[in-house]
């Protein structure tokens, strides 16, 4: 009789400590499942126009808000121009490299176009022709995206120029690119 007592107490124990055990996995996996997943950029479009390849994404700071970027990457030996030059450019000369929201756009900016390097004064004429170093130039736009839990069809406009010390190739003004965007509660 004691052996089976015994027994009843050892196998009350043991039930106890797998329930606790079932338990405490049962709440690590909720708790694994509930934390999001780290935000990684979504891409809309790339394209290569005039030897500048293109790509467009969309991304969240660490605070929440969204931004496009635009990464324009020239051939080597080849630089862009400022986001700040006329669009015209200066004397006719250049264009800026601009990443914009067009007027039906279903984004809104909330924010001024940064860009991921500071300008440079050219070693030519006109002076205020700025220009970015050679290589990749990202330029970022805040964006309160459109409301709703749907994918919506958006447009964004794209201009640059790029010039080596010997030629330029042709602008790209304006370029319409149309893209796939969520809506604020899509992404959530």
């Amino acid at each position: 009789m004691k052996e089976v007592i015994l027994f009843l107490k050892i196998d009350m124990k043991l039930r106890i400590f797998l329930n606790v055990l079932i338990l405490a996995i049962l709440l690590s996996a909720a708790s694994v499942s509930c934390t999001p997943a780290p935000w990684q950029p979504i891409s809309l479009a790339s394209f290569t126009e005039n030897y500048v390849d293109v790509s467009i994404h969309l991304d969240r700071s660490s605070s929440g808000n969204y931004f496009l970027s635009a990464i324009f990457m020239p051939p080597a030996g080849y630089h862009l121009y400022s986001k700040d030059i006329p669009i015209t450019g200066v004397n006719g000369l250049g264009r800026p490299t601009l990443l914009e929201l067009t007027p039906e756009s279903r984004m809104k900016a909330i924010g001024e176009l940064t860009e991921s390097t500071k300008v440079e004064e050219p070693d030519f004429e006109p002076k205020d022709l700025f220009v970015y170093p050679l290589g990749a130039v990202t330029l970022s736009l805040p964006v309160q995206l459109p409301p709703g839990n749907a994918w919506v069809d958006d447009e964004l406009k794209i201009t640059y120029m790029v010039c080596n010390a010997n030629q330029c190739k042709p602008p790209v003004e304006g370029k319409i690119i149309s893209v796939r965007v969520p809506g604020t509660d899509a992404i959530k």
